[in-house]
């Protein structure tokens, strides 16, 4: 996230969309890209997608925290 243009979405997200502070801040990334007019259909998951994913949040097995 730390490639966004941070100064460029707060003016968007302040004057275009008339946001205030703390609703702007409460917005997760895919929220404000659905305010702005985007809906990320046009960007299909694709494998390595996927497996980075489910890299980062694997499965637990049955029994060990799902109590």
């Amino acid at each position: 996230m730390s490639g966004l243009d941070w100064p460029a979405l707060m003016r968007v997200g302040f004057h275009g969309l008339g946001l205030k502070p703390d609703a702007f801040w409460a917005l997760t990334p895919v929220e404000l890209q659905v305010m702005l007019g985007s809906t990320g259909a046009d960007k299909p998951m694709l494998s390595d997608g996927l497996a980075a994913l489910m890299a980062a949040y694997p499965d637990k097995e049955k029994g060990t925290a799902d109590g």
